[in-house]
């Protein structure tokens, strides 16, 4: 189990908070520059290791084909990408980030994969093949429809 500081967050948790902070101010002076947020996600890629890596080059790949108008910016160090307004749709949470068994690629409330009263938005994956980048495809290809 993770150690917990005075604050109630583990010692991850807290640079995770302290990242997204400073992401937060490196956008604020970018603004919505598409070049300043492709480099952080190509840094934070590139960060990566294994699987991870493999992962969010895949899902960089599809975005970039499949919903062109998304702007790549980092979410909490993590690849991701927004809408026109700034908000993340899509994302990818790298297992080792968080030491956990598989990585996962999440969907904001932004993405349209509303499906009646009950829809995933977030796919535990294990590796990139030709089947996981078809899927992935799909959802990101509906998320931004």
């Amino acid at each position: 189990m993770a150690e917990k500081t005075s604050q109630g967050l583990t010692a991850d948790e807290r640079a995770a908070v302290k990242e997204r902070a400073k992401e937060l101010r490196a956008q604020e002076k970018a603004g919505k520059n598409r070049e300043a947020g492709l480099k952080s996600v190509l840094d934070a890629i590139a960060k990566l290791s294994g699987t991870d890596k493999v992962l969010a080059e895949g899902l960089h790949a599809v975005v970039t084909e499949v919903a062109p108008d998304l702007v790549p910016k980092t979410y909490y160090g993590m690849p991701g990408y927004a809408n026109a307004e700034g908000k993340i749709v899509v994302f990818l949470q790298p297992a080792d980030k968080f030491k956990a068994r598989y990585a996962t690629i999440g969907f904001e409330d932004r993405a349209r994969l509303d499906d009646g009263d009950l829809w995933p938005i977030a796919f535990a994956v294990k590796a990139w093949t030709p089947a996981v980048e078809k899927k992935v495809s799909d959802l990101v290809r509906t998320a931004v429809s």
